[in-house]
């Protein structure tokens, strides 16, 4: 049996520093991030739904995004909790975000997928994130 997917296109600007890493990464610096979201489902067709015929409202997958990603991570600096200064930066700066984990594209898609999988509500489910660090590198997430 196939699966019909959809999928929306977001992008985010975000700074971080991959403590104790062996090459440039290790310094501060930033990224446009590409970010795709698939949700799986099958299209209503309950007759006279302004829905009919659609998995999901792209609008609705967008607001859902902005409100649980784009708006916290958007012109962050992520950083891990042991960083050197991190917490005075987050001190000092509104949009600091300190992770538990290293704030490598591998777990960000692992983080943005754990936010969005219980917030993507049945009978649609969130499929895929893939994240994009460059326009040539990224990571993804399959359920």
């Amino acid at each position: 049996m196939s699966e019909l997917h959809i999928t929306r296109e977001f992008r985010f600007e975000g700074a971080h520093a991959l403590t104790h890493y062996d090459g440039k990464c290790r310094q501060i610096h930033g990224h446009s991030y590409r970010l795709m979201i698939t949700v799986t489902g099958e299209p209503s067709l309950v007759p006279g739904d302004p829905k009919s015929g659609m998995i999901m409202d792209f609008n609705d997958l967008k607001q859902i995004v902005t409100r649980h990603v784009l708006e916290p991570l958007d012109h962050s600096l992520m950083l891990r909790k042991d960083a050197p200064l991190s917490k005075e930066l987050a001190q000092h700066y509104d949009n600091v975000i300190l992770f538990d984990f290293q704030p490598t594209c591998e777990q960000l898609v692992l983080y943005i997928a754990a936010i969005l999988e219980p917030v993507i509500t049945p009978p649609n489910r969130l499929h895929s994130v893939r994240l994009y660090e460059t326009p040539t590198s990224f990571a993804e997430w399959v359920k």
